[in-house]
């Protein structure tokens, strides 16, 4: 049973609203750093080449968050690269980077 109140479930529309408001913010974020992407795609490579079949993402988003710490934007945040964003960089990476479309193990998508 679930009571509505203080610490209760969102009703489901309510959940998908935040998680449309979510999914904007990362687009916003990707499109106004593209060097993000370039650089988590980089590291990736880098990783396959030295032997690498898996990764996680979470370790190269905290390697990019060190290599970009003064070059990034975020118009939705004060933090310099938002840690609810790299679940969705490896969904993009390997959706969009053949070579790389088997590079980390996932998990279900949550709202933050």
């Amino acid at each position: 049973m679930v009571v509505r109140g203080s610490g209760s479930i969102p009703p489901a529309s309510a959940m998908a609203k935040q998680k449309k408001g979510f999914e904007a913010r990362f687009r916003a974020f990707h499109t106004a750093n593209p060097h993000v992407y370039a650089e988590l795609v980089r590291l990736c490579r880098q990783a396959r080449r030295k032997g690498h079949g898996k990764i996680g993402i979470r370790m190269l988003w905290e390697v990019t968050r060190w290599n970009l710490t003064i070059a990034t934007k975020d118009p939705s945040s004060n933090l310099k690269l938002n840690d609810h964003y790299h679940s969705r960089y490896a969904r993009l990476i390997m959706k969009q980077e053949p070579d790389l479309k088997s590079m980390f193990n996932l998990r279900a998508l949550s709202t933050h």
